[in-house]
C-alpha cells in the first residue's frame, strides 16, 4: 500500500520544469481523484487503502505549501487574509485526517467524516487555484524556484514516510 501511495506522489513531482502553481495543483487533481475514487467504492479494504494514500497525500502537500509556499505568498503579497484563511483550513483538514488516518472504515460516521474532508479540501482548492495562485503569479516571485523547493522538500517528506 505504501508502494501505491509513494509512486502515485513521486509522479506527481518527477517534472522538474514545475512552477510552484503546477505542482501544487498537480496534487490538487490527484486527491481530487483519489476522493472521487472513495466516493465509489463500496469496499472496506479499498476505503482503508484510498484514505491512507489521501492522507499521506494532503499531509505531505499541506506540509509544503505552510513551510514554504504560504510564507513566500503571504511576504510577497503583504497577505493578511488569504494565507491565514488557507493555514487555518489546513488545520481542520490536519484535524479530520487525525480522526481516520489508520482507522478502519466502519459505517456512516466514518463515511460522513470523508465527506466532509472532501468538501473542505474542493473549497480549499477552488480559493488556493482562483484567488491564492494568480495573486502569487503576479508577483515578482520565482515560481520555477519556488516550484522546485516545493518539489525537493516534497521527495524528502515522501520519502521519510515510507
Amino acid at each position: 500500500m505504501k508502494t501505491i501511495a509513494k509512486n502515485t506522489t513521486m509522479r506527481a513531482v518527477a517534472p522538474k520544469t514545475h512552477d510552484a502553481t503546477a505542482l501544487l495543483h498537480s496534487d490538487h487533481v490527484l486527491v481530487s481523484g483519489l476522493l472521487a475514487q472513495y466516493d465509489k467504492t463500496r469496499s472496506n479494504p479499498k476505503k482503508k487503502e484510498l484514505v491512507a494514500q489521501i492522507c499521506a497525500e494532503l499531509t505531505v502537500h499541506a506540509q509544503i505549501e505552510e513551510e514554504i509556499f504560504y510564507p513566500a505568498v503571504k511576504h510577497a503579497l503583504k497577505d493578511k487574509a488569504l494565507v491565514p484563511e488557507a493555514t487555518v483550513e489546513h488545520a481542520t483538514l490536519k484535524e479530520l485526517i487525525s480522526q481516520v488516518e489508520g482507522v478502519q472504515p466502519d459505517g456512516e460516521m466514518f463515511d460522513a467524516k470523508i465527506k466532509v474532508l472532501s468538501e473542505y479540501v474542493k473549497h480549499h482548492v477552488k480559493e488556493e487555484e482562483d484567488e491564492m495562485f494568480p495573486k502569487a503569479k503576479s508577483t515578482k516571485l520565482d515560481m520555477a524556484e519556488l516550484g522546485a523547493q516545493l518539489a525537493g522538500r516534497k521527495r524528502y517528506l515522501v520519502a521519510q514516510r515510507a
